[in-house]
């Protein structure tokens, strides 16, 4: 097969599956007698129209950039982790846990604990399918699927026999203390004197999210055991040749990966909800396997894809509140990405290899 060049696996492909997708997406529109251009504009403004939409449409962003950086770190293992849904849950419950069970005299010191609370749940969620796959041979992608369902029946437990307070028939922890309250992106941007609305979930998670970004870019291209990762994803015989503990490195990927799942809920759990609620995660798991895949696994790329989903998501909703489109068919445009920038991503990638070679071949 061609290759094509790095920029352009990186930018075009991508590019071109999402205009297809939104494309395919307005005849969709079309067919139920909407039009195009006015859903487009509905989104736009209400994702992107004022910082009240922003602050929205980074929410969102900020959880599927956690998900998305889970998926990439086990995608360069060759792992297919599926279970960020469930990894995600438990580590809210390592955040309410720490939020609700100890003393914090500032958020400050609350937001660590919490996130590492969130990664060691997170980590221990992923630990038992990355160990089935490592020594018994179980597929990681039927262990994690069927440990997300295990995840939400503990939670459940948990939140009903546990922590919902005496006389509460919600399904639902106690509020977490004032000392836990974490700061909203209106009071960060305020400093620097940015105006921002204050009626927005966006929060400091945002500024982890942007750094574990940067974080796990120095991890897989700038360290021994990315190196190794990497190494292992590309191809197990070589590397089990070069002196690379296949074992370990499944454990460590798989590990990394929850870890960075159960981040999550610093954001949705700790900064948003201030308690755990049912269904806190609400799909984020399963959207992060389509931003590390329309990213290519590498931790830039995750950023931009989390923040068109963020859009998606917001815009979407939007347009649900305020046209007669059902809630249904914003889901139906979320599949359509996934679908041409997944599934169907040599639809574009071949046709446009040829075009480089004949380029290529005119030029020479």
């Amino acid at each position: 097969m061609r290759r094509l060049p790095p920029w352009a696996d990186a930018l075009l492909v991508p590019l071109i599956s999402l205009l297809v997708a939104f494309a395919i997406s307005a005849f969709v529109i079309r067919a139920i007698g909407e039009d195009p251009r006015e859903a487009t504009r509905i989104m736009v403004e209400g994702a992107l129209g004022s910082t009240y939409a922003w602050g929205y449409t980074l929410y969102y962003a900020t959880n599927f950039m956690f998900t998305g950086l889970a998926v990439a770190v086990a995608f360069h293992a060759g792992l297919f982790n599926i279970g960020g849904e469930g990894q995600a849950m438990l580590g809210g419950l390592g955040v309410a846990l720490a939020c609700l069970y100890l003393p914090w005299p500032h958020w400050s010191v609350a937001l660590v604990a919490a996130m590492a609370a969130a990664m060691l749940f997170g980590a221990a969620w992923a630990l038992i399918p990355a160990w089935l796959q490592a020594r018994r041979g179980s597929h990681i992608v039927i262990t994690t699927i069927m440990f997300n369902f295990i995840g939400a029946a503990l939670l459940n437990y948990v939140l009903v026999n546990v922590l919902k307070p005496p006389g509460s028939m919600d399904p639902a922890s106690a509020r977490f203390p004032g000392a836990t309250v974490l700061p909203r992106l209106h009071e960060i941007l305020g400093l620097f004197g940015i105006p921002f609305s204050p009626r927005t979930p966006a929060n400091i998670s945002l500024v982890i999210a942007i750094l574990a970004c940067v974080l796990v870019w120095a991890l897989i291209w700038r360290t021994r055991l990315g190196y190794q990762i990497r190494a292992f994803g590309k191809s197990q015989p070589a590397a089990r040749y070069a002196g690379i503990p296949p074992v370990r490195i499944t454990l460590y990927a798989m590990l990394i990966s929850g870890a960075l799942a159960g981040l999550m809920a610093v954001n949705n759990v700790m900064g948003e909800a201030q308690r755990l609620v049912l269904n806190a995660v609400e799909g984020a798991g399963f959207i992060g396997i389509a931003v590390a895949l329309m990213g290519r696994s590498h931790p830039f790329g995750v950023f931009l894809a989390a923040l068109l989903f963020g859009f998606l998501y917001q815009g979407g909703a939007e347009l649900a509140l305020w046209t007669s489109i059902p809630r249904e068919l914003i889901v139906v445009i979320q599949a359509l990405v996934i679908l041409f920038t997944g599934a169907l991503d040599n639809l574009v990638r071949m046709p446009l290899a040829r075009l480089f070679a004949l380029f290529r071949t005119r030029s020479g």
